[in-house]
C-alpha cells in the first residue's frame, strides 16, 4: 500500500499547495475556491491516512515487496460473472438517470426503476436461472 499511501499524500499536497496559491492571488477575498480546494486537499490527506492506518495492521502485500517475484501475487482475484448482462443494464440506468437530471425529471425516474430492476436482477443472478448454485 505504500504506492496508495505516496500517491494520495502527494494529491493532498498539491491541492493544499493550489489553495494556497489560488487564495493569495485572489487576496483571500473570494472564499469559494481556496475552501474548496482546501477541502480536495483534506479528502487527499484524509484517504492517505485511512490507507497508511490500514497498512499498519496488515501484513505486507506482494506489491510491496521490493525482492517479490510475480508469482507472488498469482491466484484468484474474485468470482466474477462471465457472461452477465446485467451490468449493461446498470449502466444503462445511470445514463438514463443522469440524462433525467439534464433533461426531464421523468427519464430519471425511468432510469431509476430500470436501475432497481437490473440491481436485483445482478444480485439474485446466482439464486436463479441457468447460473443458480
Amino acid at each position: 500500500m505504500k504506492v496508495e499511501i505516496q500517491f494520495f499524500a502527494v494529491i493532498g499536497v498539491f491541492f493544499a499547495a493550489v489553495a494556497a496559491f489560488y487564495g493569495f492571488w485572489t487576496g483571500w477575498v473570494e472564499p469559494v475556491g481556496w475552501v474548496a480546494l482546501s477541502l480536495c486537499a483534506g479528502l487527499g490527506f484524509m484517504i492517505a491516512f485511512f490507507l497508511w492506518n490500514t497498512a499498519r495492521k496488515l501484513p505486507l502485500r506482494p506489491d510491496d515487496d521490493e525482492d517479490g517475484e510475480i508469482d507472488q501475487i498469482a491466484g484468484a482475484y474474485g468470482a466474477f460473472s462471465p457472461f452477465s448482462w446485467w451490468p449493461l443494464w446498470l449502466a444503462l440506468s445511470a445514463s438514463l438517470i443522469f440524462l433525467g437530471v439534464a433533461v426531464a425529471m421523468w427519464i430519471s425516474a425511468l432510469g431509476a426503476i430500470l436501475g432497481v430492476w437490473a440491481l436485483c436482477g445482478w444480485v439474485f443472478e446466482y439464486y436463479s436461472g441457468e447460473h443458480a448454485h
